[in-house]
């Protein structure tokens, strides 16, 4: 059989079909990092292994980080079929969001391993990142309106990817305003709950265009089964970053005119938190029930598998914090299920993305393979 890129030398055809796609991959293996460090009270050694996921997530990250640069420096024509692209272009907001993890994990693993220092460097990429969610959250919207092709029959939750981006980087300054001085804690906190208001807003109007096309048009194919996950994110993260940045509110106001202000926050955090993960919950229920209608039938695998791993993560990240605010054992008991869950799901993820990548299965672009599937569209979107 011929290998996909036998018209090319491999290093060189690897980076031309090189797509966002890869970073959901850093985007679900980070939050598993993050999960497993919230329980590795109770499992010796987890926390080791958790930081272990986290380093091999951060040479992830800058793998693919690299990967992407040289496609767009070697292969500048491929720029604009992606940023066009009605699928791939969505996952363009999947860099900022996997940045975001990893800046999480740094406040958690960096620290004992580093120094105090790491909060410094914590503080700069923060900025970055919210620089360019902002960047994905205004830019693939506004091709969506005035360049790409869109159809409702056609619309998934992929759309939520770039908006959502935002509300990742918000949940992140929550936890990374403890760490600040007051100053630039009151910068990263304000500009926290802009991101937030701003990508939660257009979250649930893209929700409510998903259960619209849900009902007059039934499931997506079974190359889109994961994206019945995806409206979980930002009902999570949105969760998440609540309750943190409100936690995080009082301390970094006391002693200015907002320090009121700064206790409502936090006491409306819980509640809008709550009523947040219970938005939630009924999504993770839907999408369960989605996903076993599915494996009913083939399921073929693609990269946008990785949608089963990161909305479950925050979730349960956002279950575990409910737990420590408000003491209930019943957010625990939940919490190590999805927990365990996520560690599954996780596995048969990975484990499939390996097999891929060595078949050359996922850099099959449709162009160049003369297939028309749409989960090697959503996978590999053709660039040329």
């Amino acid at each position: 059989m011929q290998r996909p890129f036998s018209r090319l030398p491999e290093p060189l055809a690897f980076i031309r079909h090189f797509t966002p796609n890869w970073f959901a991959m850093t985007m679900g293996t980070g939050v598993l990092a993050l999960v497993m460090a919230h329980v590795s009270g109770q499992v010796p050694g987890l926390l080791w292994l958790a930081e272990g996921v986290w380093l091999f997530d951060v040479l992830l990250f800058a793998l693919f980080s690299l990967l992407l640069l040289l496609r767009l420096v070697l292969f500048r024509d491929t720029l604009w079929p992606m940023l066009l692209h009605p699928v791939q272009s969505m996952f363009l907001g999947a860099i900022p969001m996997g940045l975001a993890v990893l800046i999480k994990g740094l406040l958690l693993f960096g620290v004992p391993r580093w120094g105090e220092a790491v909060y410094a460097v914590a503080h700069v990429l923060w900025w970055l990142d919210a620089a360019l969610a902002l960047l994905a959250a205004m830019l693939v919207p506004y091709l969506m309106f005035t360049r790409q092709q869109h159809a409702l029959e056609k619309l998934t939750a992929v759309w939520l990817l770039p908006i959502v981006a935002p509300e990742v980087a918000a949940s992140t300054a929550g936890a990374l305003a403890p760490h600040l001085p007051a100053e630039a804690a009151r910068q990263v906190l304000v500009t926290g709950f802009v991101l937030w208001g701003v990508s939660l807003s257009l979250a649930f109007s893209l929700i409510t265009l998903v259960l619209l096309r849900l009902a007059l048009h039934k499931l997506p194919d079974t190359d889109f089964a994961a994206t019945s996950w995806l409206p979980l994110g930002p009902l999570a993260t949105g969760c998440l970053g609540l309750l943190s940045m409100g936690q995080a509110a009082p301390l970094a106001f006391a002693a200015t005119p907002l320090a009121s202000a700064a206790e409502l926050a936090r006491d409306m955090g819980l509640i809008g938190g709550l009523a947040l993960w219970g938005a939630g919950l009924w999504w993770l229920v839907i999408a369960s029930l989605f996903t076993r209608h599915y494996m009913r039938g083939s399921m073929p695998f693609n990269l946008g598998w990785w949608g089963f791993t990161f909305p479950l993560g925050v979730f349960t990240l956002a279950t575990f914090e409910l737990q420590s605010l408000t003491g209930l054992w019943l957010f625990e008991l939940m919490g190590v299920a999805l927990a365990v869950q996520l560690l599954a799901v996780w596995l048969l993820v990975f484990s499939r993305t390996l097999v891929g990548f060595w078949n050359g299965e996922l850099f099959r672009a449709p162009c160049l393979s003369g297939s028309g599937s749409p989960a090697l569209s959503v996978l590999s979107a053709c660039a040329d």
